[in-house]
């Protein structure tokens, strides 16, 4: 991977370079929110049935899920002891209290909740 070279900055003066600094900084986060904005928009309309593409790419959707416990009624199946020994309720910790035979699966899966999350990915077309 060829090494990035940046300008060299020797030569500034130390208030020149944080003025620089700033610049970048604020340049980097405009970017940011305009790729943000771009991003939720083109999410919302592949969610829709849209498929845009580039000469150069083509986009895809990445589905990630989440499975998460509501305090009130875990505290209900499982009571205060329990729900204070998962306290964030770790999906993690809630599975290694099913696996030790703590907490019944069942139970679990009828109160689970999933949530999804959409990761707009750039893939390369290949060369024609």
């Amino acid at each position: 991977m060829p090494k990035t070279t940046f300008p060299d900055h020797a030569d500034l003066t130390l208030d020149e370079k944080l003025e620089r600094f700033a610049m970048l900084r604020d340049t980097i986060s405009g970017l940011e929110e305009e790729k943000a904005a771009l991003s939720n928009d083109i999410k919302a309309a592949m969610l829709d049935g849209h498929q845009p593409e580039t000469e150069l790419y083509r986009a895809r959707l990445q589905t990630t899920r989440k499975v998460s416990y509501p305090l009130d009624q875990f505290r209900d199946l499982y009571g205060d002891a329990a729900a204070f020994e998962v306290a964030v309720i770790d999906s993690k910790m809630v599975k290694a209290l099913i696996d030790a035979g703590d907490l019944a699966a069942e139970d679990l899966e009828r109160i689970g909740e999933v949530r999804e999350q959409h990761a707009l990915c750039l893939t390369a077309k290949a060369a024609s």
